[in-house]
Order: C-alpha cells, then sequence, then structure tokens
C-alpha cells in the first residue's frame, strides 16, 4: 500500500474514533464523584489498585487539585460523565519534575468504543506541552485493557511489583502545532458540552410541558376498574 493511502487510511481511522473530551473544574468534582461511585468493586479495584470503598473514593474526589493537576472527562446527551482521566504532575518534587502519571476509569456499558484510548491520546498530549517528558502508568497485571493502551502507545514496563505493572511512556517535545492541537481540542470540548446542556434544557422543558399536557388530557388518570357484570 502506498505510504500517502496508509497515511490517509490513518488519518481517517482516527477521525471516525474521535470523541470530544471536556477539561473538567472544581464546579465538576459532584459528577466526577457521582461517575466513580458508579463503578462496581471489581472496577474500583482496577482503577485505584485496591479495593476502594465510598469514604475512600469521595476522599479522592475531595482532594484533587484541579489547579494543579489535570482531569478530564467524557459526556453523554444527559450530561452523565461517562469516562474520566487523571493526569496527576509531581506536587513538590514528590516524583521527578518531568514526568506525569495517569489514570482512567470508563463505565462498563460505554467500553469497547476507544474512550480510553481517546482520554489517554490527549493526557499525553496535555503532559507534553507542559514540559513533561515521560507519562507513567500503573496498572494491575489484570488490567488488560489498560495495558494494551500503554502497549500501543509504545511504553514501555519499567517494574513488576505485587501484581502492578509500571510502564513509562517518553514524550515528545512541544510544538506549536501540539499546542494549537490542544487548544483546538478544548475549544471543540467546550462547545460539545455546551451543546449539550442546552439540548438537555430543550429536552427537560419539553417532557415537562407534554406531561402538563397528558394531565390536562387525563392520560395520567387511573383506569377504570374493569366491569363486574358478565
Amino acid at each position: 500500500m502506498p505510504a500517502s493511502l496508509d497515511a490517509a487510511l490513518q488519518r481517517w481511522r482516527e477521525l471516525v474514533a474521535w470523541v470530544p473530551i471536556r477539561a473538567l473544574a472544581r464546579r465538576h468534582r459532584r459528577r466526577l464523584l457521582r461517575h466513580l461511585l458508579a463503578l462496581s468493586p471489581a472496577d474500583r479495584y482496577l482503577r485505584f489498585g485496591y479495593a476502594a470503598g465510598d469514604a475512600q473514593i469521595t476522599r479522592y474526589a475531595l482532594s484533587l487539585d484541579f489547579q494543579r493537576d489535570e482531569v478530564l472527562g467524557i459526556f453523554n446527551r444527559r450530561l452523565e460523565l461517562v469516562a474520566a482521566a487523571h493526569v496527576a504532575y509531581p506536587p513538590d518534587a514528590e516524583w521527578q519534575d518531568d514526568t506525569a502519571e495517569f489514570g482512567v476509569s470508563v463505565l462498563p456499558r460505554y467500553r469497547g468504543r476507544g474512550l480510553g484510548g481517546r482520554l489517554f491520546q490527549l493526557a499525553c498530549l496535555h503532559a507534553r506541552n507542559r514540559n513533561k517528558r515521560f507519562l507513567l502508568i500503573h496498572a494491575l497485571s489484570e488490567n488488560a485493557p489498560m495495558l494494551r493502551i500503554a502497549e500501543r502507545a509504545g511504553a514501555w514496563p519499567e517494574a513488576t511489583d505485587g501484581g502492578t505493572v509500571t510502564s513509562r511512556l517518553h514524550l515528545p517535545s512541544d510544538t506549536w502545532r501540539s499546542h494549537t492541537e490542544e487548544a483546538i481540542e478544548t475549544q471543540l470540548g467546550e462547545w460539545d458540552f455546551r451543546f449539550k446542556h442546552q439540548a438537555k434544557q430543550l429536552q427537560d422543558f419539553v417532557d415537562t410541558v407534554q406531561g402538563e399536557v397528558r394531565q390536562l388530557l387525563g392520560d395520567d388518570a387511573p383506569p377504570p376498574p374493569p366491569d363486574p357484570s358478565p
């Protein structure tokens, strides 16, 4: 296959798989908490590396520093947060200054659509544009989807400790093109959220009006009892 055609097909695949992603802020903390609490015990174990209970997840969500770190989310049409990623940057040189860490969660019914891969792709772009050279991925050995994402991106396993695999992805230096790409992604994610928000408001209004009309017409009245006569 000619190189130009192969590149065109790859670009087409990327466009087909593109999903709008929105950067989250402090005002979205409650939505993020609701998303994480909706995870099953098994999914919580894969996401956090231990059997996180409701109280532990709540503390995690409340401790997030949206000024320092970045949290990225994918919303459905009902404005439910169906997938989220946390790009953690080192506080007070706790890690190497050139390294960021990635964590992701996707609700079960939205898996198999490449959402985790899209979040990983954008997380790499954000970290790259903040002069980070490496992205760390800590995943349990049974977390096959996360390990596949890391492997496809070119991350190499560094260590395995107690069933946890630590992989490191080398990020290229930032360029004007990478910053432009991030700006476009951010704006499209914002527009998508606003559009869904307005559409939801309109749908809620229509549902309210329809409910009031049904009440006026008596459609919500209980059916009459059956006639006991033969």
